[in-house]
């Protein structure tokens, strides 16, 4: 089956701070996690599109995470499972690596 659609997307940055801010050894409740977060993307100038669409879309991401087994909720609370994502981050570098040398191709 053939994937149509909009193919040329950007990193996932909102992904990549989550992953870097869980990837240290410390436990966050959702608010404080999003504050640094939203912080690093803001020193990034990649925070568009408001604070409460970013936190929603953070919020999603977080989810996805937790749904995939790298981030462990206990209660409020959320901590990063250091081996998955480094596993998730060796993964979004090699595709990053293919999606660029495609664009190359062309």
């Amino acid at each position: 089956m053939k994937k149509f659609g909009f193919s040329r997307r950007g990193p996932d940055l909102v992904t990549q701070e989550l992953v870097t801010v869980l990837s240290k050894k410390t436990s966050f409740e959702f608010k404080a996690l999003f504050t640094i977060v939203h912080q690093n993307l803001i020193a990034r100038k990649a925070a568009s599109g408001g604070e409460d669409m970013l936190r929603l879309r953070a919020y999603e991401k977080l989810q996805y995470l937790v749904n995939g087994g790298m981030v462990k909720k206990t209660g409020k609370k959320y901590r990063g499972l250091l081996a998955a994502l480094n596993a998730f981050t060796a993964e979004a570098e090699k595709q990053a690596a293919q999606a660029e040398a495609a664009a190359l191709a062309r």
